[in-house]
């Protein structure tokens, strides 16, 4: 089995995203009659698989919960992982958990640490953020994604742009960027601008994250040149807030930046391709998620083989 048709043969979530980016004929007709499949595909997500059982998991206030999780991780990497699915935003049932969580929670400092909770005064809604930034640019690409996308939440993550270019949780007493936060909130400041239009404040600032990581090769110390992180060059999914090249490439890929500087990442990408064709699984940041995603670690992953060769035929076409 090709890892093509392997990928066919899997969720609705992958099946669409493999249609749509991978599945290819150089007659017009049949390419609109993909399409109109990948659409046709996208439809079942909500109804099928992985995205009915998410929907289906979220609890009467709104919230995805692992009893062993605060609320807003369990729920903000839930909500997180329906946006990697692609899902429709616009479908009834999709719309319908949405509401839900933003009618019935938002953020509130009790006490003394970020968590959901139901609406109280002073309490931020959900879809305006907390504190930290990393947490705020998974917030802000959800906003985006799901039609809530917040002016208020974009310009304080603007604002907490470090010199250096990129974003740190630890900030201020951190003056240097970190690899992690500032994936999170260039994708955030990404799906935004999608949903709000184009802002040259916003692209300027993305321009400059994208520099913090472009300098570094995507995982090197701008000091001394060496690997910054050996978790770095371990793809994992989902990623939760950690950083790693391949969700660094797909970021690129989406901002079609081909970079001449991405090409030390994209060999190293290559380099994991197994000689079945596919992609292991090195990490998987699923702790809090309502259920196992189905793939092991240091197995052959569907998700990160579909994002590497989206990635690889995108550069490849770039080059």
């Amino acid at each position: 089995m090709t890892p093509l048709d392997w990928l066919l043969e899997s969720d609705p979530a992958i099946r669409w995203q493999t249609m749509r980016d991978l599945v290819e004929s150089s007659q017009s007709a049949v390419n609109e009659g993909t399409i109109r499949q990948a659409s046709s595909e996208r439809s079942r997500i909500p109804n099928e698989g992985l995205g009915a059982r998410v929907l289906y998991s979220q609890q009467p206030d709104g919230s995805w919960l692992r009893t062993d999780e605060p609320k807003w991780a369990s729920t903000l990497v839930t909500m997180l992982l329906l946006r990697s699915f692609e899902i429709d935003p616009a479908d009834p049932a999709v719309d319908a958990a949405v509401v839900r969580l933003e009618t019935s929670l938002c953020w509130d400092d009790h006490p003394g640490f970020w968590d959901l909770r139901p609406p109280t005064p002073g309490g931020n809604p959900f879809f305006e953020g907390e504190e930290e930034p990393c947490i705020n640019g998974g917030v802000l690409a959800l906003g985006g994604y799901f039609g809530r996308p917040s002016s208020t939440l974009a310009q304080r993550l603007i604002s907490q742009q470090l010199e250096d270019g990129g974003w740190n949780c630890d900030a201020p007493t951190s003056s240097r960027s970190s690899f992690h936060t500032t994936i999170c909130v260039l994708e955030g400041l990404l799906e935004y601008e999608c949903a709000a239009g184009p802002s040259p404040e916003i692209a300027a600032a993305r321009a400059r994250g994208e520099e913090y990581l472009l300098e570094r090769s995507l995982f090197r110390k701008l000091s001394t040149g060496e690997v910054a992180n050996a978790e770095f060059l371990e793809l994992a999914f989902p990623p939760r807030y950690h950083y790693d090249i391949l969700r660094a490439l797909d970021y690129f890929r989406a901002v079609n930046r081909a970079d001449p500087r991405l090409s030390e990442a994209i060999g190293v990408l290559k380099s994991r391709r197994q000689p079945d064709g596919r992609w292991l699984l090195d990490r998987a940041y699923d702790e809090a998620l309502p259920f196992p995603m189905g793939e092991t670690v240091g197995g052959p992953s569907r998700w990160n083989t579909l994002r590497a060769l989206r990635v690889l035929r995108w550069y490849e076409r770039q080059a």
